[in-house]
């Protein structure tokens, strides 16, 4: 079953209460987003829900809204609402979205992540909880040690549940889900719907309302796009170092690497260019730096943030100027996360790409998803085209293998020789007499003494 919703309405129009409404009027939202108002009446039914939506349409209002707005205050300590979500950063994002939207109300909320100590999370879970937010991990170990019980929850929400699954979190999971009491609402968001996501639905879901506020893949309009083709990495960063030098525009600048080792790379050499102007995120990067450096983006302190495909799930920043690609990712729906971090609440925000001809695969299956392509720039004359290539860009070696005929193998028997002479003596037992005899040619006695007649 799927839900569709064509007319524009406002908040006020809602079935929210005057504290929901009262924040949202502090927040100085008017009307919410697609994903918010076709979502908003669904949820309120009762019935479970998978919601699909980009990244940076709303998603976190768009479940909070109507889980809050049926909210009840309780004695018990339990909490009622769980959302469970893949990063810390989207902990601390959700926890910080409830806060938001709850100053006229009496909701406590904790969020619970793993990467450090549990002692202080037990103390929190064992007091009075409304909202609980929380990684698959650090959950199940809160349940399992008994601080945490789950037993009053209401509504589940799992967000962005691709990425979830895509980090390994099928099991933990599961496990929730089984610990959950049978009577609940579930609800579900995620950008895509995989097979897998859709295999956890049939077990665990009764028959969902499919909520889509646009087909997976489709390109935000509020977003512009374009690409440049670079012969190498090092040209790459020489290019990236001359945009961010010469166009003033790229006030705030989401910088996305495949890896951390890529990420590090890259900050080594652009910190050198732009010092104290940019950070570095990525998941081994200590909780502290990771929240530290983002603060220190989101206050403008830092005009540029490098960070990974992970931790893009997890960055909410409001008026990035630019999302930029330095590097094709491997999965085709990344793209749509990362620029998902520009343009949002219907802002303008700009794209670019960057990609080698080896990259080229993966920019066409980008373009497949979108059923766009993505309209190319030329590279600048003053750019300067690097010929110093990385060890992986260094054409690949062949070496002929020419094989040594090795000599046949002869049948040979043990290895023998005659021993020497002196090797040959045999032990045989010589009388005293016959010694004698060798020794002087003569029998010779003991020297009897002669007896005395």
């Amino acid at each position: 079953m799927r839900f569709i919703l064509n007319r524009i309405m406002t908040f006020d129009e809602l079935n929210l209460s005057k504290p929901l409404l009262n924040a949202l009027s502090d927040l100085g939202y008017t009307t919410p987003t697609t994903i918010q108002a076709k979502a908003f009446s669904v949820v309120m039914s009762g019935q479970d829900v998978c919601g699909i939506a980009q990244t940076g349409t709303g998603k976190t209002f768009a479940y909070l809204l109507p889980c809050l707005r049926q909210w009840k205050f309780s004695k018990e300590r339990y909490a009622q609402i769980l959302v469970v979500v893949p990063t810390r950063e989207l902990v601390t994002q959700v926890v910080e979205a409830v806060k938001k939207l709850t100053p006229y109300m009496s909701v406590e909320v904790a969020g619970f992540f793993g990467g450090v100590n549990m002692n202080p999370q037990m103390v929190t879970a064992n007091g009075k909880l409304d909202v609980v937010v929380a990684t698959p991990g650090r959950l199940v170990d809160l349940v399992l040690s008994g601080a945490l019980k789950l037993k009053g929850i209401k509504r589940l929400v799992i967000d962005e549940v691709d990425e979830m699954l895509n980090l390994g979190f099928r099991p933990q999971l599961k496990h929730i889900l089984d610990l959950l009491p049978a009577k609940r609402q579930n609800l579900l968001f995620s950008a895509t719907i995989t097979p897998e996501v859709e295999d956890l639905m049939d077990v665990y879901f009764n028959a969902p309302v499919t909520i889509e506020a646009a087909p997976a893949g489709t390109p935000r309009e509020n977003i512009s796009q374009t690409g440049y083709a670079v012969p190498n990495f090092n040209t790459k960063v020489n290019l990236l170092e001359l945009l961010l030098k010469t166009r003033e525009e790229m006030s705030k600048v989401l910088i996305f690497a495949a890896t951390k080792e890529l990420a590090n790379q890259l900050f080594e050499q652009v910190e050198t260019k732009f010092p104290e102007q940019v950070g570095v995120i990525h998941s081994n990067k200590e909780q502290n730096h990771r929240f530290n450096t983002v603060k220190k983006f989101k206050s403008g302190e830092y005009r540029f943030l490098i960070a990974t495909d992970i931790i893009a799930r997890g960055i909410d920043i409001e008026d990035v100027s630019h999302v930029l690609n330095f590097d094709v990712p491997e999965v085709p729906e990344s793209y749509l996360h990362r620029i998902g971090r520009t343009g949002r609440a219907d802002k303008h925000g700009k794209s670019i790409i960057f990609y080698t001809e080896r990259e080229k695969d993966g920019l066409e299956r980008i373009q497949a998803l979108m059923n766009y392509e993505i309209p190319l720039e030329p590279l600048p004359e003053e750019l300067e085209i690097s010929d110093v290539l990385t060890d992986d860009e260094k054409p690949e070696v062949k070496m002929k293998n020419y094989l040594v005929a090795l000599p046949k193998l002869e049948s040979y028997g043990p290895a023998f020789h005659e021993k020497k002479a002196k090797n040959k003596k045999v032990n045989v037992k010589i009388s005293h007499k016959e010694k004698m005899q060798l020794k002087y040619g003569k029998p010779k006695t003991r020297g009897a003494k002669n007896k005395k007649k």
